[in-house]
């Protein structure tokens, strides 16, 4: 639709010829409109502030006495007819533009739909999250450190004598050449050397992540799995802070009636050390105890290998398996389903565990 809007007449309100010319111009203009905003475009043109017929009904007082009621009646019955016309070709083209909306926009209610699985976290990622914001919100902070690791962060600087049993090929993924002394981390507790030698004292760090062993892949093992480590460092702490933290941690991932026991064990990088049990009522099968991981007091040896005098600080450590967790925790009875990345697996864990 082409714009006449600059070049309408000027109209006077005593000349009924214009008047009428005006207004035919204008119920025109909107019979021409072939959708809404060209109707609106036409609207301002013949009805707005600069329209023909509002600036000649600014000119009737200006008129004489005996001219003005004629134009006053003439220009009310020319606003009338244009508003007529208006309307009813408004309403037209809205009735076109909903009907045209119904056609566009039908949907086959019949049709089969097309469903999009959704993915899922990954429960043993949620696990380890859910793990990392207890300890942050107890003002621990969360550390990590390389896969491929030096022998000396993962063995020795531990107190792992040379002659160790995990030490050999049938438990460690060494990397060749053998001189290279790499290899891919057996536990997290090198990055504690890591955090010790970096931070110093006083250090509170939780470490998860992935770790590797020569296991072979079955209902209960596999050769990649997941741990969260935990060590503080600190003047004064005992095995009685120790407790009080793994007590903590325990009902905030099990719930309020959870509770742990310590039984001496030997660990190389701990002394006293102790396995812990945690009481589990929720499990599968009924409440139990069931093992959860390992844990003790820093060993003096390990301290010194970090650069920190045993005889002013102490310090407590700990670990356990999230795959393990997971498997206790919520049923699961067969590593496989852990590991095949099947989504029907992981989206029944939901978003939080």
């Amino acid at each position: 639709m082409t714009d006449t809007s600059n070049f309408l007449p000027e109209v006077s309100p005593a000349d009924d010829a214009a008047v009428n010319e005006a207004v035919e111009a204008a119920v025109e203009a909107f019979e021409q409109a072939n959708d809404l905003d060209e109707l609106k475009a036409a609207r301002i043109a013949h009805t707005g502030d600069n329209a023909p017929l509002t600036l000649a009904n600014r000119l009737i007082g200006k008129l004489d006495k005996t001219e003005k009621a004629g134009a006053g009646k003439r220009m009310g019955q020319a606003r009338g007819k244009i508003n007529k016309a208006l309307a009813a070709r408004e309403e037209q083209l809205q009735a076109e533009y909903e009907a045209r909306m119904l056609v566009e926009e039908t949907v086959d209610v019949t049709t089969a739909v097309r469903r999009r699985r959704h993915g899922a976290r990954h429960p043993l990622e949620l696990l380890q999250e859910r793990a990392s914001d207890i300890f942050v919100g107890m003002g621990w902070e969360i550390a990590e450190g390389p896969e491929l690791e030096s022998e000396w962060y993962n063995f020795d600087a531990l107190n792992f004598e040379p002659d160790h049993p995990a030490r050999e090929m049938q438990d460690t993924f060494f990397v060749e050449p053998a001189d290279s002394h790499l290899l891919l981390r057996t536990h997290t507790s090198p990055v504690q050397i890591r955090a010790m030698l970096e931070r110093g004292a006083p250090t509170y760090i939780l470490v998860p992540g992935k770790t590797f062993r020569t296991d072979e892949l079955d209902a209960t093992h596999t050769p990649v799995f997941h741990q969260f480590e935990g060590l503080a460092v600190d003047k004064g702490l005992t095995m009685a802070d120790l407790r009080g933290t793994l007590e903590y941690f325990a009902t905030s991932m099990f719930g309020s009636d959870a509770a742990i026991r310590l039984r001496p064990n030997f660990f190389p990088f701990t002394e006293p050390s102790a396995e812990l049990d945690v009481w589990y009522p929720n499990a599968k099968g009924g409440p139990q105890w069931v093992e959860w991981g390992g844990c003790g007091m820093v060993h003096p040896q390990v301290l010194r290998a970090a650069g920190i005098d045993p005889n002013i600080y102490s310090g407590f450590a700990f670990g356990m398996g999230v795959e393990r967790t997971l498997m206790f925790r919520n049923g699961v009875t067969d590593m496989h389903d852990m590991i095949e990345g099947d989504v029907r697996f992981s989206s029944q864990f939901g978003m939080e565990i």
